[in-house]
């Protein structure tokens, strides 16, 4: 029931502007403690939809079992990931039922199972299997079953709150760390701080009844039914489900909730469960939609790994980038212009330097830097075919009565550039960087910190190419990612993520692409000993892709760099180069490739206008046709003695905002000292030395290092610590010693052995030393005799 699946699983994507109870709604947060309503564990009696609803599942239940069971029994044989053979009984022999007979810890341990290695294809472990298959039996540890852990835990967060509140659950997806359940409380009501204990209380319970997770797969009209209560379920069965199809719902306990599964067995496997945080939220991600509330949580197998958690995300609170942000004073936001980072000047000298080292890559490895417009026409984003994929996520505006959008991307603007003069085979590679700024019209609750903003910049860069330079392109890619990221002390894996559900071109293309950037992954593999993974159906519309995923300090995956081969662009944009050395002869054709057909523009009727009159400084004129812009007429053929360029989009860091986000909470504020705001402060023992401390600060200016003197009136242990909290990378601390003998004291903020005072370092070797320091990148102690010998 392929179809069926992916309706249901089209329900959390977020869709935007569905009309659900009329206009825009005020979003209603969470109270107080204090504010909160005083609520009993759970509603007495009970909510009169639950028992309706129960009734009707077990009336179609027994109807659907009663069917299972004329399903005709064959022997069937169910592969092992070891090669061992097991036998079995369509429609009877379940996963389940194999996992205990290897064992019962095995059974405990695994989660779901998946069937002929298709991700696609998880099955319930109490699921009858209805063909000969290939078996995996998959456990927490495995990311697929981790997210089926996490889901069937949204679902008993699902049960405790409709007991507690009597609420219409919306939607309860897992997500990358936990899980969480929209819902909508009777009269507008919102969840409280205070009614965590309570909820935990109630999951408790659940979890000791071992409630069983049972499937049934029902009609649309059927569902409409069962959910006659939710209107927003209405609205997703209404909206995602195809007439005349089925889809599934599952059941633990008194919940029943529409969901494509699988699940946990029972209840019970959730041994650990915590409530993280409570909010508001908009259905389906659309401030014109109603206001909700979402509660997420997390859970594990057993309480040990539930107390690891905890430890973690006490750490990561403390990394946590928008409270070092704020701490060290690096940018903040602002509700005047929400999703838009105000950098300051700290945060400024962070961004600064990123993309000053980025730059030298570029000098290093060729790219030229090029400048492009914020703003185009629309039919430069029809042309390119973001406007049929993309418009929702733009800012479009209206000049002249012609639309116009902030560009979300810099790829069209390029694609012009290369376009705007003849090439020659002579000239490529040419790779166009561009940090433009970029604008994208996040939804206001997906917004979060620096992680997710609307306005940023990117080092994004394209490079257009002959297909025979792919693979050495590709070569110094990678080559690029490692140098940089190690740089950085990261590590990273690698997805080719490949033809989505919708895109542009044939499929020949698609594949010869996707074969290619195989090839560059299995050479990169074999010469490093890296290891990349398939990630089927994620490419952009345009191409495959390859996106890095980098591990920070904490082991926490984050998605930054991605490489995109594109043959569509090229296509869209009539980009061609000369093959040959002899001048093309181009016979009724533009000489300018790229060009964009010129826009047509349709006159608006003024309202307060009879037809035909005019108004000073207007001629009268007739309201034009409105003629919709066609793609594939205005792409032609390529010009004999030509071939078209391949377009390769990439991006190291990706947008400089989440990175420096990243970065932030990866080095928990402590910055290395090429890359620090704040490299160095110098601290008078007293008011006869300040002038001396000023002269040092005016020396390593000089040599373009950030440096600040304390000339407060603390005293000389507040200063030190006051300094040794702001991240300084290095605290040089003067006296008469060091003004008569032109020396500072220096204490390092990465080695404890050197905050006591020890042998005091000459000036030429200190600027020396942490010249050297800063432009070989380093990560070192330049002083270590500085170090107070034991």
């Amino acid at each position: 029931m392929a179809p069926e699946k992916k309706a249901v699983d089209a329900v959390t994507e977020g869709v935007k502007k569905v009309a659900i109870a009329g206009g825009k709604k005020e979003k209603k947060k969470g109270g107080a403690a204090g504010d909160a309503p005083q609520r009993p564990l759970e509603l007495q009696p009970a909510p009169e939809f639950l028992q309706r609803r129960i009734e009707l599942f077990d009336r179609l239940k027994k109807k659907y079992d009663e069917e299972i069971a004329k399903k005709p029994r064959e022997r069937i044989t169910i592969t092992m990931p070891d090669g061992s053979i097991r036998e079995g009984t369509s429609w009877e022999t379940t996963p389940g039922e194999i996992a205990k007979g290897i064992s019962n810890s095995l059974y405990k341990r695994t989660v779901v199972a998946r069937l002929d290695g298709d991700p696609n294809k998880l099955w319930d472990l109490d699921r009858p299997l209805e063909a000969n298959c290939k078996l995996e039996l998959l456990s927490f540890e495995d990311e697929q079953g981790q997210m089926v852990f996490w889901h069937s835990s949204a679902h008993i967060l699902g049960e405790a709150c409709e007991r507690r509140f009597g609420c219409s659950l919306c939607i309860g997806p897992p997500i990358e760390s936990g899980f969480y359940y929209e819902m909508a409380l009777p009269d507008g009501g919102a969840v409280h701080e205070s009614d965590w204990k309570p909820i935990e209380t109630l999951v408790g319970s659940i979890v000791k009844e071992k409630q069983k997770f049972e499937r049934l797969e029902l009609s649309k009209e059927d569902l409409l039914e069962m959910f006659n209560y939710n209107k927003y379920k209405q609205h997703i069965i209404k909206d995602k489900i195809p007439d005349g199809t089925y889809t599934t719902v599952y059941r633990n306990g008194p919940l029943i909730d529409l969901c494509r599964g699988p699940h946990v067995p029972d209840t019970g496997r959730i041994e650990a469960f915590s409530i993280l945080k409570n909010s508001a939220s908009y259905f389906l991600g659309s401030q014109e939609n109603d206001s909700l509330q979402r509660l997420y949580g997390i859970s594990f197998p057993d309480k040990k790994r539930m107390a690891e958690h905890k430890k973690f995300l006490e750490e990561a609170a403390k990394r946590d980038h928008r409270k070092i942000g704020q701490d060290q004073e690096l940018f903040f936001f602002h509700p005047l212009s929400p999703g838009s980072a105000f950098w300051l000047p700290h945060g400024s000298r962070i961004y600064n330097t990123l993309q000053s080292y980025i730059r030298e890559q570029y000098w290093k490895r060729g790219y030229e830097e090029v400048h492009t417009p914020n703003m185009y026409n629309a039919d430069l984003w029809r042309q390119s075919g973001h406007w049929d994929y993309y418009q929702d996520d733009m800012f479009v505006v209206d000049v002249d009565k012609t639309k116009f959008a902030l560009k979300p991307m810099n790829c069209p603007g390029h694609c012009l550039m290369f376009g705007h003069r003849e090439r020659s085979h002579r000239e490529l590679p040419i790779r166009y960087a561009d940090f433009g700024v970029l604008h994208r019209n996040e939804a206001s609750g997906a917004l979060s910190g620096l992680t997710r903003v609307r306005r940023f910049q990117q080092d994004d860069a394209h490079i257009f190419c002959r297909e025979d330079q792919i693979k050495t392109e590709m070569d110094g890619l990678f080559d690029f990612l490692q140098e940089m990221y190690g740089l950085l002390g990261f590590t990273f894996k690698l997805n080719l993520s490949t033809r989505p559900e919708k895109y542009l071109g044939e499929i020949e293309t698609w594949n010869r692409a996707e074969a290619m950037l195989k090839e560059s992954l299995d050479e990169w593999k074999v010469r490093t000993g890296g290891v990349w993974e398939l990630n089927e159906g994620d490419g952009a519309f345009y191409g495959p892709k390859i996106d890095v995923k980098v591990f920070d300090s904490l082991r926490r995956e984050w998605q930054v760099a991605t490489f995109q081969l594109d043959f569509m662009n090229p296509q869209s944009f009539n980009l061609e180069y000369v093959v040959g050395e002899a001048p093309v002869a181009k016979k009724d054709q533009d000489p300018k490739p790229a060009a964009a057909p010129k826009p047509k523009v349709e006159e608006a009727p003024a309202a307060d206008k009879a037809d035909g009159e005019k108004t000073d400084g207007e001629k009268p004129q007739e309201k034009a046709k409105e003629v919709a812009y066609s793609r594939e007429k205005n792409m032609r053929p390529v010009t004999a003695g030509c071939a078209r360029p391949v377009m390769i989009h990439r991006a190291m860091a990706g947008s400089i905002e989440r990175f420096t986000a990243i970065l932030c909470e990866h080095f928990g504020g402590k910055w290395p000292f090429w890359l620090s705001p704040r490299q160095i402060i110098v601290i008078p023992v007293g008011k006869g030395f300040f002038d001396y401390a000023e002269e040092v600060r005016s020396i390593f200016h000089k040599q373009r290092m950030f440096v600040d003197v304390d000339t407060s009136g603390n005293t000389l242990q507040k200063k030190i610590r006051s300094a040794q909290l702001a991240q300084y990378n290095f605290i040089f601390v003067v006296g008469d010693e060091e003004m008569r003998g032109r020396q500072v004291n220096v204490r390092y903020r990465d080695d404890t052995s050197t905050q006591d005072r020890g042998k005091p370092v000459p000036l030429d070797e200190a600027i020396e030393k942490l010249v050297t320091l800063r432009d070989e990148k380093g990560m070192y102690n330049p002083f270590p005799a500085a170090a107070k010998k034991a």
